[in-house]
């Protein structure tokens, strides 16, 4: 269901291919929301979020140290959109912890909230950045 789309390379290759790992969370988080036979989703949330953490980290510390390699001029602005989106992913995880709401409402939210980050920061702000 969620893939990356031709639209979404930007013609870097270690980016383009991170970019297509956190799309295959999208759709792990996809699955997971309609995986019916499992009525606790809390420990495949929890295992959903912490990958998708992880990677999210190493992702963006390794699309920064490219654009310092270039020194791209719009890095700074990469970097507050970038720690923007740790937060949420933290703000995620929180939640998650505190069992505050339905699991396939989290799930919804953790979906609705990457995609839209990754197609918009994909098309609009990492495409930008030129390729060496």
């Amino acid at each position: 269901m969620f893939e990356m789309k031709p639209e979404y390379y930007i013609g870097i290759k270690m980016i383009d291919e991170q970019h297509k790992q956190l799309f295959k969370y999208a759709d792990e988080a996809y699955e997971l929301l309609n995986d019916e036979v499992t009525p606790d989703k809390y420990d495949r949330v929890d295992i959903l979020l912490e990958k998708l953490y992880d990677y999210t980290v190493k992702h963006l510390a390794d699309e920064e140290a490219y654009m310092e390699s270039i020194h791209y001029n719009k890095l700074f602005t990469q970097k507050v959109q970038h720690q923007a989106f740790i937060e949420k992913l933290d703000e995620f995880m929180e939640s998650h912890n505190k069992e505050e709401e339905n699991q396939d409402e989290q799930i919804m939210k953790i979906l609705t909230y990457l995609t839209e980050w990754l197609v918009n920061h994909i098309l609009y702000v990492d495409g930008q950045i030129p390729q060496e």
